[in-house]
């Protein structure tokens, strides 16, 4: 039992519950680049980890009514057989380091993606908002919105998040949820979040089933991670009805394009220059995407009511 490693997925894993994104795009680059722990063994045991964590936070969408099974059953029937290709892919690539450094590499350029795919969201979010007149987003409906299901689309981002999946243990929340908030622009955040978790279950169990016939699974690290994600979802799944995800998402996006680097054995310094940079520009371009939608640069908050005289 290494008491670091659980203490690591238990942020990870409120982070998973919140926002419904972080588990392999974060678990994964920490056990790397912080625990010492080969990129394969890596991804294998973050895969079983999440198969048993990522019910947890599904048992809570379930409960609250948040999760759209007509999204699930198409996502799922091209996750599910991608997912266990991903893995066929990572090992026919070779053995020893050649496959460890393919896998690593594979793992930098899914975090890239999902770090952008984080801030399209955030603009996605931004457009919505500059539909309405007062500048805010509409109100929720108090009821499921009406979608129109797109099965050969919603299929197709299975396998891609499948393949993607079975390769580096990234894109069961990071990836997939972009691509359902292309599609079904409609949809809630709350069943964003609880509809990606439920088709994650499969897709990472079957991903971390194929690891294990290969060998790759360590269970004492897989069991370090379930002490401390198991709880770590279930408290985030509690929080995410109720706290913004914004600054998160914000954060999450940060971590992700630094791990991406040192993943890419790009040097320290670089790597502090790029983050740097990214930190300088990051808030004027966020501003100047702001007036372009007709909002001040600086998000204003509401006045306090007034006591009545």
């Amino acid at each position: 039992m290494d008491w670091g490693i659980a203490a690591a997925a238990l942020g990870v894993g409120i982070v998973v519950g919140l926002t419904g994104m972080g588990g392999g795009a974060l678990m994964t680059p920490v056990l790397v680049l912080f625990f010492g722990i080969t990129p394969l063994a890596a991804v294998s045991s973050d895969l079983a980890a999440a198969a048993v964590m990522k019910p947890v936070g599904s048992f809570v969408h379930f409960r609250n009514g948040t999760v759209r099974l007509d999204l699930v059953k198409w996502l799922c029937l091209g996750s599910v057989p991608a997912a266990f290709c991903g893995v066929l892919i990572a090992r026919s690539l070779g053995h020893g380091k050649g496959v460890q450094d393919a896998v690593q590499t594979a793992l930098g350029v899914a975090l890239v993606i999902a770090a952008a795919g984080l801030f399209v969201r955030s603009y996605l979010r931004l457009a919505e908002r500059a539909a309405h007149r007062d500048g805010r987003r509409a109100p929720d409906p108090t009821g499921p919105p009406v979608i129109t299901v797109r099965p050969i689309p919603t299929l197709i981002v299975g396998v891609v998040g499948g393949v993607v999946v079975g390769m580096t243990s990234v894109g069961s929340g990071s990836l997939i949820i972009i691509a359902l908030m292309a599609l079904y622009p409609t949809l809630r955040a709350s069943e964003l979040v609880g509809t990606d978790l439920v088709q994650a279950v499969p897709l990472v169990a079957s991903a971390a089933i194929g690891h294990a016939i290969f060998g790759d699974l360590q269970l004492p690290l897989a069991g370090s991670l379930l002490i401390g994600s198991i709880p770590g979802a279930y408290l985030g799944a509690h929080l995410s009805a109720r706290l913004p995800g914004a600054l998160i998402r914000r954060a999450l996006a940060f971590v992700l394009l630094a791990s991406a680097l040192k993943l890419f054995s790009v040097s320290t310094p670089v790597t502090g220059v790029v983050l740097g940079a990214v930190i300088v520009l990051a808030g004027p371009v966020w501003m100047l995407l702001r007036r372009a939608h007709g909002f001040p640069a600086l998000p204003q908050r509401d006045p306090e009511p007034q006591p009545a005289a």
